[in-house]
């Protein structure tokens, strides 16, 4: 026991001896005063001795204090020193003023006192604007924790090497599931007799079978046209790296048929459960086949990437799928109260052609219709203008601010030529009811509507209108279309197809027969699309700003400072395809809205659309466009920058 404590022991016994002493003096001093003053003597020693004692006791106690603190912060400076994790001291100038031990070994340097925080942890720079943020840098063979107290000016250094290889490793086995179809095989095969069927697919079932082996995939066949995929997560990565070129050896093994197979892959990875991730694969694979097959679509996590695309997508030769979609409108319409139609922002003659066609269609039904109209823009000012002339169908276009008052929970809303919330003329519209259908030729984005009940989207189609024209002919008995009403349709289809130059199959013409013989109008189609005199020398200037990218691009950029619609950036891309030796063109304006808008077409030998999604956009194969914030030069840079970041990854030029 300390000898402080003892003294106190001792101090304490002394205490209760003065207060015996005190009693004894008072009781003998009633009696005999004699002894009373002896014990008032004594209790006086006793009393001196007690204060002698409490002096040394509270000597001895600061002596013993000081040695404790002295040992205490010894012992601290130590620890501190060992610590398994490192911590910093800086000043406001964001210099390091103090650190420990392990924080020499993290840099391998004795001591960085007086340097900048920067220039052993750049990444910390953007964190000092929160008040505490965490860090992960890698310096070296190790990766390391940083945790920031801006307020207090320090920082900790844990190493995490272990866990982070762990969570890594973890990752990386992480079960992958996919699915490999051949998305065209009867349009392959049709006029094959058996044995050009089975050579051809035993070409294309070997060629699937080398490249699973070639990168260690458990493949396992289910159908004739379709297998399912077991691997993991690194793997699935080694796959994206060679960006899926068994699309590539497919199509070249079968170059020499009249029409190429093509194969559409799905993977998926990252979900908590098989079930869900089994979800994931198929959706992938639907993604990949609505954006016209002959491409692969990976989801990991929140994650998406599509590779290949190649190609451009092949018409379907059957009819049953539009009788099959037609006849769940039909449904759809019948047990709704009233239908809602509406296109993309900025409509053009497809949307609005494609728009009254519905209309049509619910009016079969004696079905209240209505068309989503948020403003008239110069590309459909004409074809407005006729439709004014018939009052009642003038009548059912409305704002969408009357829109959101009709709708409701038995209400119909069909989106026509496009799939992306963001781009229809009301997005809030998509809230107020759970019966949405989507008919739409886009490939198919990232972004799509996911409540819609009712999907009917076909790449190959040249426009909208010619799904919806396909749709009336089965979606009723006897389907009688007033000039107005067909006329609009077959624009809608004339602007997309260039007066039937581009993107058109035997379908194509099909529906613009069955138009012709309900009344449209060719001749009114070809003055709604005249040019003006103005807009045309304004288009001639934009092109006259044309330069060549790789000898068979062609990109224009409107002069800085100048205004200029997005159907004229429009038709400046369509003129400049018609140029020479061009394969695709580009060009990219400022609009009035304050957006830059680029325009991208294809004669089909490059897919724009992946060009477009690079910027944000989106579209068709050979028809896509994409608007960013910015300036017109900042725009062209970054799209030349895709342009040779797709060249090195996809050859987007072979």
């Amino acid at each position: 026991m300390p000898k402080f404590l003892v003294q106190r022991w001792h101090g304490m016994h002394i205490v209760w001896a003065l207060v015996l002493i005190f009693i004894l003096t008072v009781a003998l001093a009633w009696y005999q005063w004699l002894l009373g003053l002896f014990g008032l003597a004594l209790g006086g020693v006793v009393a001196a001795y007690a204060i002698f004692a409490e002096k040394a006791f509270r000597k001895d106690l600061n002596d013993y204090v000081l040695t404790l603190t002295h040992r205490i912060k010894n012992v601290g400076n130590e620890v501190i020193g060992q610590l398994p994790f490192g911590i910093i001291l800086f000043n406001e100038e964001k210099e390091i003023q103090w650190h420990n031990a392990f924080i020499s070994t993290v840099v391998g340097k004795q001591s960085i006192v007086g340097e900048p925080l920067a220039a052993y942890f750049p990444g910390l720079q953007q964190s000092f604007k929160d008040k505490d943020s965490a860090l992960e840098v890698t310096v070296g063979s190790k990766v390391y924790e940083l945790l920031l107290r801006s307020n207090e000016r320090f920082l900790y250094v844990s190493d995490i090497t272990d866990r982070w290889t762990l969570k890594k490793k973890y990752d990386e086995e992480k079960l992958a599931l996919g699915i490999v179809m051949m998305d065209n095989l009867e349009e392959v095969a049709q006029g094959m007799d058996e044995q050009q069927r089975a050579l051809m697919l035993s070409k294309v079932t070997g060629e699937i079978n080398e490249w699973a082996l070639k990168y260690g995939l458990l493949l396992r066949r289910l159908s004739s046209d379709r297998y399912m995929i077991i691997t993991n997560q690194i793997v699935l990565k080694s796959l994206e790296q060679s960006r899926f070129d068994l699309l590539d050896e497919v199509r070249e093994i079968t170059i020499e048929q009249k029409l190429p197979m093509t194969l559409s892959i799905g993977f998926a990875s990252g979900a908590d459960n098989v079930i869900e991730l089994g979800h994931l694969m198929q959706g992938s694979l639907d993604i990949a086949l609505g954006r016209g097959g002959d491409q692969a679509v990976v989801k990991i996590g929140q994650r998406q990437s599509f590779y290949g695309g190649k190609s451009n997508a092949v018409e379907k030769r059957t009819r049953v799928r539009a009788r099959v979609i037609s006849h769940a409108l039909r449904d759809l319409i019948k047990d709704s109260d009233h239908v809602i139609i509406m296109g993309h922002k900025m409509p053009d003659m497809d949307s609005i052609g494609a728009a009254i066609g519905v209309m049509k269609a619910a009016q079969l039904y004696g079905k209240e219709a209505y068309i989503v109209l948020e403003g008239i823009n110069p590309a459909i000012q004409r074809m407005m203008d006729m439709l004014k002339e018939d009052e009642k169908l003038t009548k059912r276009f409305i704002a969408p601010d009357q829109a959101l008052g009709l709708i409701g929970k038995r209400s119909l809303a069909v989106v026509v030529d496009t799939h992306r919330a963001t781009m229809v003329a009301e997005p809030r519209l998509l809230q107020g009811t759970d019966r949405i259908v989507i008919v739409d030729h886009h490939r198919r984005s990232e972004e799509f509507i996911d409540e819609a009940v009712l999907v009917y989207m076909e790449p190959y189609a040249s426009s909208t209108c010619e799904l919806v024209t396909e749709l009336l002919q089965y979606i009723h008995e006897r389907v009688v279309l007033d000039v107005r009403e067909a006329t609009a349709l077959l624009a809608g289809i004339t602007v997309d197809t260039k007066s039937f130059a581009f993107r058109t199959g035997s379908r194509t013409f099909e529906a613009a027969s069955f138009l012709r013989r309900n009344g449209a109008d060719s001749v009114l189609i070809q003055r709604l699309l005249k040019e003006d005199l103005e807009e045309y020398i304004r288009k001639a200037e934009i092109i006259r700003n044309a330069e060549t990218y790789r000898n068979c691009i062609a990109i224009a950029a409107t002069d800085a400072g100048k205004q200029v619609p997005q159907l004229l950036i429009a038709q400046s891309a369509d003129t400049l395809l018609n140029m020479t030796g061009i394969k695709a063109s580009f060009v990219v304006g400022m609009r009035p809205d304050g957006n830059v808008g680029i325009s991208a077409r294809s004669l089909g030998h490059i897919n724009v659309q992946i060009v477009m999604e690079r910027l944000g956009g989106g579209g068709h194969f050979t028809n896509a466009a994409a608007q960013m914030q910015g300036t017109v030069a900042e725009a062209t840079a970054k799209l030349k920058q895709v342009l040779q970041d797709l060249e090195k990854e996809e050859g987007l030029f072979e």
